[in-house]
C-alpha cells in the first residue's frame, strides 16, 4: 500500500560508475542519457585531464589543420546539465570487487552498483634496446601530439616506426610541419590488414608526395644515442639519424584493473552479447573488451559497444553479435575503403579496375557469386553498398557493374 510518506519518498538511483572517458565512454553516455534520463547517479573517471575528445583528429591536430578546440566533444556543461559527475585527470587505480568500489588516484573512493569498464588500450613499446631513451614517443593521446610537436624542432629528422593507420597519420602529420620524416615498416607493404599489394603502392605513393620517405621490410634492431635519441639501427646494420623517434606498432588491451579485480580476461576482458563481464554487475566495452574471441581496435565496433550497452542498462532488448570490419579513410588525401577479404582465395574471383595515374583502384573480390571483400583506392562513392553486400550475402552478380563503375545517376525531369 502506498503511504503518503512513501509517495514522497525520494528515488534511490542505482549508483553507476564509468571507467575511462574516451569515445566509447561518451557515445554509452549519450546514449544512455536519451534512453533512460535520470535512471542512474552516474559518475564517470578519465584518467586524463581533458574530457572525452575525437581522437581521429589527432593526426590533423599534429600537423596544425585543426586546433585542440576542434577536436572536443561535449563541454563540461553537458555532463553536470545530465547529472553525471565527471572526474578527470585521476586514474582508477584499484577495483575491489568484495565491497563494490572503486579507488581512483589518492583522493576518491567511489562505490558502485554497476561499473562500466571502457578503459582502452595501451600502446605496444618494441622489445627492442634504447626504446626507453628521451626521444622516443608514443601517438594515441593530446599529450603524445604535445610531445611530438614540441621535439618536432626545425630540422629535426624524425622516424615513425609502423606502417598501419595510426603510424600513417603520424607520419603525414610530421611531414606537414615540415620535418625530415621516414616511415619504417618490417611488411612489404603499407596497411597489410587492410590494403592489397597494388592499393598499398597507391597510398606509398600518396605518402612520399607528401614528403615521407617509407622504407618497407624495414625491421628495427636498436635505438640509440648519448642520453636520449640519436640514431636508429636497423637489423641489416643500415643506420638512420633520428632526433626523434614515433612507435606506432599498435595496442594491447588495458587490462589492468580488470586482472587485479579477478575479473575473467584472455586478449582482452571477457564480455557476452550484452557486454557484461564474468562478474554480472561489471561491463566492458570498446578496445579493453573481448567478445566471440574478438579484440577490436577501431571506433565503429566501440561505438557498437556502447550502443549495445546502454540498450541493455536502459532495460531494452539488446544483443552484439560482432562487427563486419572495416575501414574508410583518407591517406595524405587519398580516400581508401576496405572491408572483409583483401587478399584473393584460391576459391574467389578478383574484379579489378585499375588507374594507376589518376590514383583509381577498385577490386571486387566475389565467392560463389557473393561479394566477400572490397578495396576501393580514390573513389570510395559506393563503399557503403559495398559493406551492406558483404554483411547480408545477398548474390551480387547482376550488380559488379554499377559496383565497379558508380551507379548511373537518376534522370532529371524535363523541364515544363
Amino acid at each position: 500500500m502506498v503511504t503518503p510518506e512513501s509517495a514522497h519518498a525520494p528515488l534511490v538511483r542505482e549508483r553507476l560508475v564509468v571507467v575511462g572517458n574516451g569515445m566509447a565512454s561518451l557515445r554509452f553516455l549519450e546514449r544512455l542519457t536519451e534512453g533512460s534520463p535520470g535512471r542512474y547517479d552516474v559518475t564517470v573517471v578519465g584518467a586524463e585531464p581533458v574530457a572525452a575528445y575525437n581522437r581521429v583528429l589527432l593526426s590533423s591536430l599534429l600537423g596544425g589543420e585543426v586546433d585542440e578546440a576542434a577536436c572536443a566533444f561535449r563541454g563540461l556543461d553537458w555532463y553536470e546539465s545530465h547529472g553525471i559527475r565527471l572526474i578527470t585527470g585521476a586514474p582508477a587505480t584499484q577495483v575491489d570487487r568484495e565491497n563494490a568500489l572503486v579507488v581512483v588516484g589518492e583522493t576518491h573512493v567511489l562505490p558502485f552498483d554497476k561499473l562500466v569498464l571502457a578503459v582502452g588500450s595501451l600502446p605496444i613499446r618494441l622489445p627492442k634496446p634504447g626504446m626507453d631513451l628521451p626521444g622516443v614517443i608514443t601517438f594515441r593521446d593530446l599529450a603524445d601530439v604535445a610531445a611530438i610537436r614540441k621535439a618536432a624542432v626545425q630540422h629535426a629528422k624524425a622516424i615513425v616506426i609502423g606502417g598501419g593507420l595510426l603510424g600513417l597519420e603520424a607520419a603525414v602529420g610530421l611531414a606537414r610541419l615540415g620535418v625530415d620524416t621516414t616511415l619504417l615498416h618490417v611488411m612489404d607493404r603499407l596497411m597489410e590488414r587492410q590494403l592489397d599489394h597494388v592499393a598499398a603502392g597507391l597510398v606509398r605513393r600518396a605518402m612520399e608526395a607528401r614528403g615521407v620517405k617509407v622504407l618497407l621490410k624495414a625491421d628495427t634492431d636498436r635505438i640509440e644515442g648519448d642520453g636520449r635519441v640519436e640514431r636508429l639501427v636497423l637489423s641489416d646494420g643500415t643506420v638512420l639519424p633520428a632526433d626523434l623517434v614515433v612507435m606506432s606498432v599498435g595496442v594491447r588491451p588495458n587490462l589492468a584493473l580488470a586482472q587485479g579485480a579477478g575479473v575473467e580476461t584472455a586478449r582482452g576482458i571477457k564480455v557476452d552479447d550484452r557486454m557484461t563481464t564474468s562478474d554480472p554487475r561489471i561491463f566492458a566495452l570498446g578496445e579493453c573488451a573481448e567478445h566471440r574471441g574478438m579484440v577490436y581496435g577501431l571506433v565503429e565496433p566501440a561505438y557498437e559497444h556502447a550502443e549495445t550497452l546502454a540498450r541493455h542498462l536502459s532495460g531494452q532488448e539488446a544483443g552484439y553479435r560482432g562487427t563486419a570490419l572495416s575501414t574508410s579513410l583518407k591517406v595524405s588525401g587519398l580516400p581508401v575503403f576496405s572491408a572483409g577479404v583483401v587478399d584473393t582465395p584460391d576459391t574467389a574471383e578478383a574484379i579489378v579496375m585499375s588507374d594507376p595515374g589518376a590514383g583509381l583502384y577498385r577490386k571486387l573480390l566475389v565467392e560463389e557469386g557473393r561479394l566477400i571483400g572490397a578495396v576501393f583506392v580514390g573513389d570510395i562513392g559506393e563503399q557503403g553498398w559495398c559493406k551492406s553486400l558483404i554483411r547480408t550475402g545477398e548474390p551480387v552478380c547482376d550488380h559488379i557493374d554499377d559496383l565497379m563503375f558508380g551507379r548511373p545517376a537518376e534522370p532529371r525531369p524535363l523541364a515544363a
